[in-house]
C-alpha cells in the first residue's frame, strides 16, 4: 500500500516537472525559429501547461479507466475556480475585471453546457470529440483576431505617445503577450530540444505511475476511480495553476488569475476531452452525472458573475471559495464511500 502512495505522489511530481520542462523547451524552440509570442501563448504554452491532464486522461481512457479521465478534467475545472482563485485572494486582493474576461467566461459557460449534454450520451466518442475540437479551433481563431486587433490599437497609441515616452526615458514593450510567467527559457535551441525530449519522456512515465497508484488506492479505499480522479489527481494536476496564481498574488499581479483560470478551463474541456475522445471513447460514470458536472457548471456561472460584475475578491470571499472546495471534496468522498 505504501508503494501505491509513493507511486501516486511521485507520478504527480514527475507530471508537473515534465510539463514545466516541455513548456520551457517548446517556447525556447519557437522563439529561436521566430514564431510570434501570440502563437506561442495560444498553442504551445496552453498545451504544455495542460499536458499532465491530457496524458492522464488519454492513458486512463486507453486503459478503460474512464472515471479517472472524466474526473480529472471535471475536478480540475472545479479546483481552478474555487481553489486557484480562492487561495490567492487570501493573500492579496484579486480583481476579476480583466479585459475580455466576461466574453471568454460566457464562452466557457457555453462549452460547459455542450460538454454536459455530451456526457448524457455516454460514451463520449469520435463525433463528440470532433465537435469539441472544432469549438477549440473557433476559440483560438477568435482569440487570435481579438489579440491582433488589440495589438494594432496599442501600437497606434504607442506611436502617438512615442515622442513623450522617449523624452521621459520610458520603454514601450510592443511584444508583451503575457508570457512573463514562462521563465528560464533556454537560449540554445539544442538545450531547448533536450527539454522537449525530457518532457515527452517524463509525461507518459509520470502518468503511468500516477494511474497505477491511484487505481490501487481507489480499490483499497473502496471508492470509485471517478472519486480519485475528481479529487487527488485533479488537485495534483491543478498545482501548476495554483502555484502560478499564488505567486502572482504575492507579487501583486492578481488580475491575471481569472484570465488564466478561464483559459485553462476552456482548454481542459475542449482539448483534453476532445483529443481523448477522438482516440478512444470515454465512459462517463453515473456519479459524475449526478453531482460533479453540476458543481462544475455552478463554478462556471460563478466565474462569469465575478467577471461580469468586475468583483474584486478579498480575504472573506477567498476563504468562502476555499471552504466551498473543501466541502465539495468531503462530499465527494462521503458519496464515494456510500455508493
Amino acid at each position: 500500500m505504501l508503494f501505491d502512495y509513493i507511486s501516486l505522489a511521485g507520478g504527480l511530481v514527475v507530471l508537473i516537472i515534465a510539463g514545466d520542462v516541455l513548456v520551457r523547451g517548446s517556447v525556447g524552440v519557437a522563439q529561436r525559429l521566430g514564431i510570434p509570442n501570440l502563437v506561442i501563448g495560444l498553442t504551445i504554452v496552453a498545451f504544455g501547461t495542460s499536458a499532465p491532464e491530457l496524458v492522464i486522461s488519454l492513458k486512463a481512457a486507453l486503459e478503460g479507466a474512464g472515471g479517472i479521465a472524466i474526473g480529472n478534467v471535471v475536478g480540475s475545472n472545479i479546483a481552478n475556480v474555487l481553489l486557484v482563485l480562492g487561495m490567492p485572494a487570501l493573500i492579496a486582493a484579486t480583481p476579476c475585471g480583466e479585459a475580455g474576461a466576461t466574453r471568454n467566461a460566457l464562452f466557457m459557460v457555453t462549452v460547459t453546457l455542450v460538454f454536459i449534454a455530451l456526457c448524457f450520451y455516454t460514451p463520449i466518442g469520435l463525433t463528440a470529440g470532433l465537435v469539441l475540437l472544432t469549438l477549440l479551433g473557433l476559440f483560438l481563431g477568435a482569440s487570435t483576431i481579438v489579440a491582433r486587433r488589440h495589438r494594432k490599437e496599442q501600437k497606434a497609441i504607442a506611436a502617438a505617445a512615442a515622442g513623450a515616452a522617449v523624452a521621459d526615458g520610458a520603454l514601450i514593450d510592443e511584444d508583451d503577450d503575457g508570457l512573463d510567467e514562462v521563465e528560464d527559457v533556454p537560449d540554445s535551441i539544442w538545450i531547448a530540444i533536450i527539454y522537449i525530449l525530457l518532457g515527452l519522456v517524463g509525461l507518459p512515465l509520470g502518468a503511468h505511475f500516477t494511474i497505477t497508484g491511484a487505481t490501487s488506492i481507489a480499490t483499497a479505499w473502496g471508492v470509485s476511480e471517478a472519486v480519485i480522479g475528481l479529487t487527488v489527481i485533479a488537485l495534483g494536476t491543478s498545482l501548476p495553476e495554483l502555484a502560478t496564481t499564488v505567486m502572482a498574488a504575492i507579487r501583486q499581479h492578481g488580475a491575471v488569475a481569472i484570465g488564466n483560470v478561464i483559459g485553462s478551463n476552456i482548454f481542459n474541456l475542449l482539448a483534453i476531452i476532445g483529443i481523448t475522445a477522438v482516440v478512444v471513447p470515454i465512459d462517463v460514470p453515473q456519479e459524475v452525472l449526478k453531482l460533479d458536472i453540476w458543481v462544475m457548471l455552478a463554478c462556471a456561472l460563478l466565474l462569469t458573475a465575478l467577471a461580469g460584475f468586475r468583483i474584486c475578491l478579498g480575504r472573506i470571499s477567498g476563504f468562502a471559495m476555499t471552504a466551498a472546495y473543501v466541502l465539495y471534496i468531503a462530499t465527494v468522498y462521503m458519496l464515494g464511500h456510500t455508493t
